[in-house]
């Protein structure tokens, strides 16, 4: 479940806001005006298909490339005349380890500590706990190419921490990681949102941003071509319905006369009845039933996945001339 209730509040104060980004590299757009905000102590997540320019957000976000247009605000610095306001406000963990494997994982982080200037007393300590925090104090003496896949990506996390950012940039932080791994993962970006902490993710594993995001934004061809909660996101693409169960015979058939536009299952004593999934939605189908003395057995309401939403947002063509649809 996502990691905080208010992530979707427009009172709350921005982490992340963006209006109108842009970034071409020849004739190619990879960002055609993105328009973003992502609220303080939320995890916003950010989809899209190989190549729809998820990585070009962040590294123009982290300051590590510059727009061609729009205007960005980070941790409340302007991204174009404050750029090391952001990046002392920031961490960055990319797709790819920044782990350097010939030293050990203590050095990681202690070299991790210099770089940010803190004295060597306090980057000791700082180390010592993290090592702690993120479970790695056994192996911390040994060289960080001995470590798992799962060891890495905490110790690189746990490097992106010693500076204390504010906002966090995770690029598809649990790529080739087993599942056991991906879910350690997911626990530590939860605890982080609760020290409050802005984590902006982007990922292809849909069920990540599911179990994580309060906020996600699906990414294709350079648009934002939809935004907004997991759950209402769900409910932009057909194929909700209300399923409903019996097991007498009478109450199944009063139920196909009562209701409308239903998919029968007359060997299962079954109905599928279109819905999105609202609240709206159900009580409209169950005063009816009220009104005609009817009791389902069994009561289920099925929306879309995200992989639904996915494929109908980015697989076909004419994709990108639709309208953003942003769900409140």
């Amino acid at each position: 479940m996502p990691t905080s209730t208010s992530g979707g509040e427009p009172h709350m104060p921005a982490a992340v806001s963006t209006v109108g980004l842009r970034k071409s590299y020849g004739d190619k757009v990879v960002l055609d005006g993105i328009d973003l905000r992502i609220p303080t102590g939320s995890v916003f997540a950010l989809l899209g298909p190989n190549g729809a320019g998820k990585t070009t957000v962040v590294k123009i976000l982290s300051t590590l490339i510059s727009a061609d247009g729009g205007q960005a605000q980070v941790a409340g610095h302007d991204l174009a005349e404050a750029p090391a306001g952001v990046r002392a406000a920031i961490g960055v963990t990319g797709q790819f380890s920044a782990v350097d494997g010939l030293i050990t994982g203590e050095e990681n982080m202690l070299l991790m500590a210099d770089l940010h200037h803190l004295p060597k007393r306090e980057g000791r300590r700082v180390a010592a706990e993290l090592l702690e925090r993120f479970d790695l104090v056994d192996a911390a003496r040994k060289p960080a190419a001995s470590y798992s896949g799962g060891m890495k990506r905490r110790l690189d996390i746990a490097m992106t921490l010693v500076g204390s950012p504010r906002i966090i940039f995770l690029d598809e932080p649990t790529t080739g990681l087993d599942p056991r791994s991906r879910h350690t993962m997911w626990q530590i970006i939860r605890e982080l949102v609760t020290g409050g902490v802005t984590v902006f993710l982007t990922t292809q594993y849909l069920e990540e941003a599911d179990e994580l995001a309060d906020r996600i934004a699906v990414l294709n061809n350079g648009k934002i071509v939809a935004e907004g909660t997991a759950e209402k996101l769900k409910r932009i693409v057909p194929g909700g319905h209300v399923q409903l169960r019996f097991t007498d015979p009478s109450a199944y058939r009063g139920a196909v006369v009562t209701l409308r536009d239903v998919t029968r299952d007359d060997e299962a004593l079954a109905l599928q009845i279109p819905s999105d999934g609202s609240q709206r939605a159900l009580r409209s189908i169950l005063d009816r039933m009220d009104s005609a003395g009817i009791e389902a057995d069994e009561l289920t309401v099925h929306t879309p996945d995200l992989d639904d939403v996915f494929f109908a947002l980015t697989g076909s063509a004419g994709v990108p001339d639709q309208p953003k649809e942003t769900v409140r």
